[in-house]
């Protein structure tokens, strides 16, 4: 009977070095990107405490690889927001949005570099590949907000409404309050389900 493969365990010692205990041998934070890159999974634990800080190695590869010349991947634009989610009443939902998002580009990967390909030859990243990367985040951003629906039986401020012709085209400060009430409440009612479902 076929068994799961566990995932590779990794030391990281109070002198900064990180051991790979498959091989016994030590490893750099470049050794763990490769891994990571061919698809080995691993978890680093701190060898005084017994502490997981997995999140916080891979984020520390993420610093590095960002710190290497020509290999930037989080806009400047996308880090600055990703603060202002720190704290704020969005923070349950972001992780599970970007999440989503990930798997549905890992997943669909292939066929968006052939489609990126025929489509636009040579020039694949020109500004017509981003009107077509920008409609997939549209279409990811649809698909989540269904997910979302899904965990709340209020409507979405603003959904409804732009839905209807004739919907006004403004709406009045009290009117934006309101929903901006309603929203705070539906997401701590989110908040309390996500809670009640993790615990």
């Amino acid at each position: 009977m076929a068994t799961e493969k566990q995932p590779t365990v990794i030391k990281k010692y109070a002198n900064r070095r990180l051991y790979h205990t498959g091989t016994s041998t030590y490893v750099t934070l470049d050794d763990l990107a490769g891994m990571v890159k061919k698809g080995e999974d691993f978890v680093v634990f701190d060898a005084k405490t017994g502490e997981d800080i997995t999140r916080s190695v891979l984020t520390q590869i993420i610093f590095e690889q960002e710190g290497k010349s020509g290999q930037n991947l989080l806009p400047i634009a996308f880090l600055r927001q990703l603060i202002r989610y720190y704290g704020d009443s969005m923070q349950a939902l972001v992780p599970s949005y970007l999440e989503h998002s990930i798997q549905m580009l890992t997943q669909n990967q292939q066929k968006f570099r052939d489609h990126l390909s025929t489509t636009f030859g040579p020039n694949t990243f020109g500004s017509a590949a981003f009107s077509a990367m920008e409609e997939q985040v549209q279409k990811n951003m649809t698909v989540f907000r269904d997910a979302l629906k899904m965990f709340t039986p209020f409507p979405i401020p603003g959904e409804d409404a732009a839905a209807q012709p004739g919907a006004p085209a403004a709406k009045s400060a009290e009117t934006e309050a309101g929903e901006l009430e309603q929203l705070k409440r539906q997401l701590s009612d989110v908040q309390k389900r996500l809670d009640k479902l993790s615990g």
